[in-house]
């Protein structure tokens, strides 16, 4: 399979990045090394090639209202400029994707999905949107996406005279050397961030004007643990068509009162009778890192849960992860995690497991 590339593919060769598949990209997962560019983003700025992610298009008469019968969250909870998160599910529950929805009109918004959901999406909300009027149109092509991230990241933005000073989940329009751009304050590390949406063509520029202006390039990599330090789902991981937002502790991001949203009828039931697994934070008792896939057993030997992400943690120095887990374990609890045979002492418990900083 021929790996797509995004257009900063050259500049990440430049610097020396090691590459890798992600979701049929071709993407850097680290340059200086995960923990350096990890704490660029905790202590200073770091700035990450995300343009794999999707750009999707949802406007005309209705579109609004139409979209908000189908993505679980409630889009009347935001207004024009506001971003917010959701999720796409499937009749049984299962996420198809997880998203961020952007209302730029009364009936005008855009999403960003994942980039290797971007086709399902489009595909779903195509056919749900049939004879409606409602046009699902994919630009992802059109745009490249930087994530820059850290608490100097407003600083950054100021050194290239953008907008930096609006609200956690709101976006700004403006532009920059001639090139539109959508400034949004989100991100997936738990810092001041921003993400940048410009046309491909001028991404190059964008990225080393960032460079130029104090950011650490950063790779996947680091994004993966600072999100895990956060608690925050990765689909495949901990959402997927088998794991629905109850059990991955996305009930508030679901609007539970709207008449209607696919999936709706799954979910409620789920939600009222309890989910039969829930995510929970797992904490290393020793030096040990959990990864995706193995077992975690109870104080008896009898498995309880799966590990869905794993890491070292740099802000703490232990291995942290992420697990489905009986609904009996609680919080506190101590638990086992088989780590090839060897069974290893872990502490269940909420994350965060370190402060987010991103309002």
């Amino acid at each position: 399979m021929t790996l797509r590339q995004t257009p900063l593919y050259d500049e990440h060769i430049a610097l020396g990045a090691k590459m890798a598949d992600f979701g049929g990209w071709d993407m850097p997962i680290e340059y200086s090394g995960a923990v350096a560019e990890h704490g660029a983003v905790r202590g200073a700025v770091g700035v990450f090639d995300v343009s794999h992610m999707g750009y999707v298009e949802v406007r005309g008469p209705g579109a609004t209202e139409w979209l908000n019968g189908v993505l679980v969250n409630d889009l009347d909870r935001i207004t024009e400029g506001q971003a917010q998160y959701s999720l796409l599910c499937d009749d049984n529950g299962g996420v198809i994707d997880d998203l961020i929805v952007y209302r730029v009109a009364p009936d005008a918004m855009f999403i960003i999905p994942n980039a290797a959901n971007v086709a399902a999406v489009v595909d779903t909300l195509t056919a749900a949107a049939a004879d409606t009027g409602v046009q699902i149109v994919d630009a992802s092509d059109a745009y490249g996406l930087l994530a820059v991230q850290g608490p100097g990241s407003a600083d950054a933005l100021d050194a290239l005279g953008l907008p930096a000073g609006h609200a956690y989940m709101t976006f700004a329009r403006s532009s920059w050397e001639g090139a539109p751009m959508v400034i949004a304050r989100t991100g997936y590390t738990g810092e001041l961030g921003f993400e940048i949406l410009i046309p491909a063509d001028r991404t190059v520029e964008l990225w080393k004007a960032l460079l130029a202006a104090g950011a650490t390039p950063c790779g996947l990599g680091a994004r993966d643990v600072l999100r895990t330090e956060m608690g925050y789902p990765l689909h495949g991981h901990e959402l997927s068509a088998d794991i629905t937002p109850v059990q991955a502790g996305a009930s508030w991001a679901v609007g539970w009162d709207k008449p209607t949203f696919f999936g709706k009828e799954a979910l409620a039931a789920e939600h009222a009778a309890g989910p039969h697994r829930r995510l929970r934070g797992l904490l290393a008792e020793g030096r040990t890192i959990p990864r995706a896939g193995m077992a975690v057993l109870d104080a008896g030997g009898a498995v309880v849960g799966e590990v869905t992400s794993g890491t070292f943690s740099p802000s703490l120095g232990k291995g942290i992860g992420l697990a489905l887990l009986d609904p009996a374990i609680a919080e506190n609890d101590g638990v086992v995690v088989d780590i090839r045979g060897r069974q290893a002492p872990f502490t269940v418990v909420r994350p965060p497991f370190v402060e987010p900083h991103v309002r």
